[in-house]
């Protein structure tokens, strides 16, 4: 891939920080976004705005037809077996909520078991911790061993005959580390048992096919695929759609309203209640034709190299400990350098304009499990290159100095 002709495309790049070029390395928090999402954002609302699934007029029948085209690429994209399987919300955090709170009121009592793991975004943990608070479900986790990494065996130990739901990241935003999801959901069916997927980081960096991975549901954020914020994705097997109660009421998921009783619309209108995010919906088409032009195979292929030279270049710097060494890693590297807290990298490497997070990264069990306060996190995109790497290291040799001289 061309990377400066990649890099061109994103508006951001043009931008000075601290009169530094932007060395962006904070895309497992948000990726930035290429002009063509933004711009159809701006033509949506300038040119062809109206709610949807409502009037009948011209624009409203025209916005429709987009925000479900827009559906039907989503299946494409991840291969599910039909569009109705696809949810739009507001962000893979409802996502993950409309599944705990549906399926867990309905099939979760007092005793049953929740399987999650100790890499666990906080996404994926509190909302199962409400059942907890108010059902009295109970939490159970697979461990990470010391390479960061959660394995198949350390979910099936964990397994009992009251484990009603498994619920695992695909990638975790703190280790890298890539889950055998498609392996687990073998052996979660074959004890009856539905899977659901945090796929906030699976999604923009792994080739995706549900049909294939065979889970029950899978949340995706969009914001983190070079699209738009405020806007998340449930992909449902389409029995549980029909199954399960909504999650939300409100106009445009109902089918018939009386005095007496109401009936609930199609799928998947079902569960997507009042007005939707429909500039959002619209424009994240444009992410998905952005990903599909550079191939997720090359992409794949371009962030494996920049994670192992990454990976290489760290590991080489003295008083830098990478965090978790998973044999299957996405792009995400974790670090710590001894004596300087998390905060104080990140803010000195920000005055060479290099972004990065510190923090637990919503994933404070992890941490706690490592006897870690925080980390510092280079998390990679399309955009990155070797020599984002490069400067990466050259800061935080900078920072380094600063505290020896301390």
């Amino acid at each position: 891939m061309n990377i400066n002709k990649i890099k061109s495309e994103f508006p951001i790049f043009s931008k000075k920080v601290h009169n530094n070029d932007l060395v962006y390395l904070d895309s497992a928090n948000s990726s930035q976004k290429p002009l063509v999402v933004v711009d159809r954002i701006y033509d949506f609302y300038t040119k062809e705005f109206s709610n949807i699934g409502r009037s009948v007029h011209y624009l409203a029948v025209a916005a429709t037809n987009l925000y479900e085209n827009t559906r039907v690429s989503v299946q494409k994209h991840i291969n599910a077996k039909d569009k109705d399987e696809i949810v739009f919300t507001k962000g893979a955090t409802e996502a993950i909520n409309l599944v705990a709170n549906t399926y867990g009121n309905k099939n979760l009592n007092e005793g049953d078991e929740v399987l999650i793991t100790e890499l666990e975004h906080h996404s994926n943990y509190v909302p199962w911790h409400y059942l907890r608070k108010s059902k009295g479900v109970k939490i159970e986790f697979a461990e990470v061993n010391n390479d960061g990494e959660v394995t198949l065996e350390s979910i099936e130990k964990k397994i009992t005959s009251k484990t009603k739901m498994i619920a695992v990241t695909h990638l975790s935003n703190v280790t890298g580390a890539i889950l055998p999801i498609k392996e687990i959901t073998q052996l979660a069916h074959s004890k009856g048992i539905p899977v659901l997927v945090d796929g906030c980081q699976g999604a923009p960096h792994l080739n995706l096919d549900m049909q294939d991975l065979d889970c029950d549901f899978y949340a995706i954020s969009c914001h983190k695929m070079y699209g738009p914020t405020g806007l998340g994705i449930l992909y449902a097997k389409k029995k549980w759609l029909e199954e399960l109660p909504p999650y939300q009421g409100g106009g445009g998921m109902i089918g018939e309203v009386k005095k007496n009783d109401i009936s609930y619309g199609d799928l998947p209108n079902k569960y997507e209640a009042g007005t939707m995010a429909t500039a959002q919906v619209i424009a994240f088409e444009e992410s998905i034709k952005f990903l599909n032009k550079l191939g997720m195979q090359n992409i794949i292929k371009h962030e494996k190299e920049l994670m192992e030279y990454g990976r290489e270049t760290l590991m080489k710097n003295n008083s830098v400990k990478l965090i978790g060494n998973p044999k299957n890693q996405g792009a995400v590297l974790s670090f710590t350098i001894e004596g300087i807290h998390p905060h104080d990298i990140a803010t000195i490497l920000d005055e060479d304009g290099v972004a990065i997070r510190a923090g637990h990264h919503c994933c404070q069990v992890l941490h706690d499990k490592f006897g870690l306060p925080a980390t510092a996190r280079a998390s990679f995109g399309v955009y990155n290159t070797k020599d984002d790497i490069d400067k990466l290291n050259a800061s935080i040799n900078k920072c380094k100095k600063i505290f020896d001289k301390k």
